[in-house]
């Protein structure tokens, strides 16, 4: 295939104004393809062609257009919305007998209401007119008010090709002027037909756009998230490696059924970019051109990329949208759809005879729960504000949730993931975000929360000054509800220690914090050493030494601390005697051998009660190494 730019060019205008025609004679290439569609002379179906234009800046890079050609007959506008989804230029064809026609007008307010911002009008059948000149004034007027009210206007007759010249060279103008396709490495082909070939099996073709895709890959339709491969990839019936975005391309899938896995509407894309949603933030949007509102709880059909689906709209803040005027509401879908944050609807009514508005996504993947709240209006009102600034976005997404995970911070937008870890990287440095483990977090609420962990440290060191610090279970324990995500607790912690906080082992402290017993325990501490060292190898039991709440707090701070030992459930006793019997013991084994429990007691002069648990301890702490029923030193 040439190298080149690629491009989209989608047709549109009222039935049997040539635009087939017209289509043939560019390209020859005859989009029309059904037999009924040749029998009854109008397009029903999407037919596309290909085009080569050279770049009018004498470029050695061609400009390599797929052309659309859409119904134009009222009963398959459902059909002429699903080709100019991602399209970068019209051709709006005005037959000169007829002029402009209700369908023409539709078309128009579809385009505008896609975002399509170019267009050259093709005046055809310019033969049939004795006032050329009149024809073109009045399409001019009923541009007027319209995004491609300068478009050029080409007479042309498909009788002895007449203006075919002009109109390639009027595209290529146009074109030339209009930003490539971006590639964001988020590739969406929205498939638009489906069919299998002997040997071959399922093919699906549609218009590629936001990245490119690979053959061998692996890819996922939506909305079933099936997964398949690419086996093949053709583009204007050639095979490629690869397809980019502004290209018609057709691939093979691997596994794949095509009365069962796949449909006319799915989305061929990529498993990281997440999930189909039947919730969708939007800002509804009425042409001025329009001759009817739209009012709240309204059932309609959502027109998006190559399908449609069944849909209620919910109004925020009004009970009507007139012609000339946005709203802010929610699309709740009878069936998923696969959407970005700033993809743009088309809202036609149930029946299928009414274009009714246009709709721009704010929030792909929203929640019917709390619609009204009031925090949610002025949310949908910055993010609509902002819907071409990714620094925006992230701060309002980031904002909204508190927390999100920088794999999908975005990640259904129309913004590259460089561009919004580029936005993301700003944010931090100017203190609007916080970078903690795989989040992007507020920057208000992540420092609400440091000092919420931070004064729980200082609350258990007023409360029990005796303890070490604050157990990470007990943080964890407290926080666990109030975390965006549970993951988040380890960076927390960690931020935390960056300050005048240490983390010990599975405890928390202030770095200056040392632990010791408040009044009223200082007496029951003072008792319990007593009586330790008093018989330092015959300590009463646990249960006698601390019989009630006030000792055995005072007993934990004395093991916390490490002047008391915990032998056993039921055995403590004082450091000092612990490492004076280890002493013992060592000397003992390392003079006379191996020994058994007998011989240590005798040693000890103790009891079982005693040498038993004390002999545990030591085999758990690697002083010795018990052999059948002697123990030796570990080394």
């Amino acid at each position: 295939m040439a190298e080149g730019r690629h491009f989209i060019v989608a047709t549109a205008g009222h039935v049997d104004h040539g635009k087939s025609a017209l289509v043939k004679a560019l390209t020859g290439t005859d989009p029309d393809r059904l037999p009924e569609e040749k029998s009854r002379g109008i397009t029903i179906d999407l037919g596309f062609a290909h085009l080569e234009l050279p770049s009018p800046d004498s470029s050695p890079s061609s400009l390599l257009l797929g052309i659309v050609d859409v119904p134009g007959h009222e009963d398959f506008v459902k059909n002429m919305v699903a080709g100019v989804g991602s399209i970068d230029l019209a051709l709006i064809v005005v037959a000169a007998d007829d002029g402009w026609m209700p369908q023409t007008e539709e078309h128009l307010q579809i385009l505008s209401y896609f975002g399509v911002r170019k267009a050259v009008v093709a005046l055809t059948k310019a033969d049939l007119t004795a006032d050329e000149q009149n024809a073109i004034a009045t399409i001019r007027e009923r541009l007027h008010n319209s995004p491609f009210a300068d478009a050029p206007i080409v007479p042309t007759s498909v009788i002895g090709g007449r203006g075919l010249s002009e109109l390639r060279a009027a595209l290529s103008q146009q074109l030339a002027t209009t930003a490539t396709p971006r590639d964001i490495g988020k590739p969406r082909l929205p498939v638009d037909r489906v069919f299998t070939l002997p040997g071959i099996g399922t093919v699906v073709t549609g218009t590629l756009f936001g990245g490119t895709l690979r053959r061998g890959q692996s890819v996922v339709l939506q909305p079933s998230g099936k997964t398949t491969r690419i086996r093949r990839i053709q583009s204007h019936g050639q095979d490629v490696e690869t397809s980019g975005p502004g290209t018609r391309t057709a691939l093979n899938l691997a596994d794949v059924d095509t009365i069962e896995d796949v449909h006319r509407g799915d989305v061929v894309t990529l498993a990281d970019l997440g999930r189909s949603s039947e919730c969708l933030d939007v800002l509804v949007e009425i042409s001025p051109r329009a001759s009817r509102s739209i009012k709240d709880g309204l059932r309609l059909r959502v027109h998006h990329g190559s399908g449609n689906v069944p849909a209620q709209l919910v109004l925020l803040d009004r009970k009507e949208v007139g012609a000339g005027t946005c709203a802010l509401g929610q699309l709740r879908l009878e069936a998923p759809a696969f959407a970005f944050v700033g993809d743009r609807f088309t809202l036609r009514d149930w029946s299928e005879q009414h274009t009714l508005a246009g709709a721009l996504v704010l929030d792909a993947d929203a929640d019917r729960k709390g619609l009204k709240t009031k925090a949610r209006l002025p949310w949908l009102e910055r993010v609509s504000a902002s819907i071409g600034d990714v620094g925006q976005l992230v701060a309002a997404f980031v904002t909204r949730d508190g927390a999100v995970r920088r794999t999908q911070l975005l990640a259904k937008s129309h913004f590259s993931a460089a561009e919004v870890a580029d936005a993301t990287a700003r944010l931090t440095r100017e203190g609007v975000v916080v970078i903690a483990g795989d989040f992007v977090c507020d920057a208000t609420a992540w420092e609400a929360l440091r000092v919420r962990a931070q004064e729980a440290v200082e609350s258990a060191h007023r409360d029990h000054p005796e303890h070490l610090g604050v157990s990470l279970s007990d943080l964890h324990a407290r926080f666990d509800a109030d975390l965006p995500y549970p993951e988040l607790f380890d960076p927390l912690i960690a931020a935390l220690c960056e300050g005048e906080f240490v983390r010990v082992g599975s405890v928390v402290r202030r770095a200056g914090h040392r632990p010791a017993l408040p009044e009223p325990l200082r007496v029951a501490g003072a008792k319990l050493t007593q009586q330790l060292t008093a018989r330092p190898l015959e300590p009463p039991s646990r249960r006698e030494l601390a019989p009630d709440a006030v000792s055995q707090r005072a007993l934990r701070f004395l093991v916390d601390t490490g002047e008391v030992v915990e032998v056993s459930a039921d055995l403590v006793m004082s450091g000092q005697a612990v490492a004076e019997a280890a002493d013992t013991i060592r000397t003992f084994i390392r003079e006379h051998g191996p020994a058994t429990v007998s011989e240590l007691r005798q040693v000890l002069s103790t009891s079982r009660r005693i040498v038993v648990p004390l002999l545990e301890y030591l085999d758990r702490t690697f002083v010795t190494l018990r052999q059948g029923d002697r123990r030796t030193l570990r080394h």
